[in-house]
């Protein structure tokens, strides 16, 4: 990918000035600001209308730049060798003179840190002085953003500037393990966990349906077109769309597809921008047919399963 430095330039100065700028990650886009900075932590919550006990992911270009806010152990390093930067976010204790907005944590003694792999924002990672906080560059609960039109069309305006990256090459968020004791998967994404448990060498156990919020990604409602979703469905209503993991023989032009042949990471991919597609051409509930539950259609399943909750 051609990367541009003069748009770089433009989303680093703003976010000096303490200005969310939209950022290019290869999950989905994210919605950044200084993380030091309350002032712009403030603005990422106010602008995306998040809860405010619902914390923020902070990004970093390498551990190096991650030692002087977090406490990390050997699982952690194992991770970090084997799979970042790319799609895993860690949740680790928070050093007690740590420069973190503690309105990013939400007043905790912890962060959800995670390196991303897309050239672009690790290049302005590289050249700004403090990491990003950066959740999904969309309205609360609604659909994240896998492209600029995507961040557009939920913001208008009201983002100072939108760094284009292209389409995010896997299409979906990360995968969320806490390493503070036991590790656990807290949210499913676009690592697997399998690859996780191989490269721990142990079985995880996956804790994504908490009694309080303890990281982003596990409010019951999220990644919500608008409109109602029913699932494992096999009859289809009037006038409804239907979505299936892979194309159909006989289609018509209710049906939309999330693969052509049925790859999972290319439905998790099409998740998101086939949701808001659906949305757009004024269908007002959609039918999902049975997605297989295993690889990352888990996760598929997991996001389909939040969103149907409107």
């Amino acid at each position: 990918m051609k990367i541009n430095l003069a748009n770089i330039k433009k989303a680093q100065k703003l976010l000096n000035k303490r200005e969310c700028v939209a950022i290019p990650t290869e999950t989905v886009y994210g919605l950044a600001g200084n993380a030091y900075s309350d002032e712009a932590c403030k603005k990422i919550f106010k602008l995306k209308k998040r809860p405010k006990y619902n914390p923020l992911i902070v990004h970093y270009y390498n551990f190096q730049n991650l030692k002087k806010d977090c406490n990390f152990n050997d699982n952690f390093l194992k991770l970090y060798k084997k799979f970042c930067p790319g799609p895993i976010t860690f949740i680790l204790d928070l050093k007690r003179n740590s420069k973190i907005s503690r309105i990013a944590t939400n007043k905790k003694m912890t962060l959800a840190v995670r390196f991303p792999k897309h050239p672009i924002t690790r290049n302005l990672l590289k050249k700004l002085k403090f990491p990003l906080a950066a959740p999904s560059a969309n309205l609360s609960s609604k659909l994240s953003s896998v492209c600029p039109a995507d961040v557009k069309d939920d913001f208008g305006k009201k983002i100072k500037y939108i760094l284009d990256g292209g389409k995010s090459s896997i299409g979906i968020e990360s995968t969320i393990i806490d390493l503070r004791k036991k590790p656990k998967i807290l949210r499913l994404g676009g690592l697997d966990i399998s690859n996780i448990q191989r490269a721990l060498n142990k079985k995880i156990t996956l804790d994504n349906k908490p009694s309080k919020i303890s990281s982003p990604g596990q409010l019951k409602l999220h990644y919500s077109p608008g409109i109602p979703i029913r699932l494992n469905v096999k009859k289809i209503k009037n006038k409804e769309a239907y979505l299936s993991i892979k194309k159909k023989k006989r289609n018509r032009t209710n049906y939309y597809f999330l693969s052509k042949n049925g790859n999972l990471n290319e439905a998790a991919k099409n998740l998101y921008s086939t949701l808001r597609k659906i949305k757009n051409d004024n269908y007002t509930s959609i039918a999902v047919a049975k997605i297989p539950n295993k690889g990352l259609g888990k996760t598929i399943n997991d996001r389909l399963i939040r969103a149907s909750k409107f």
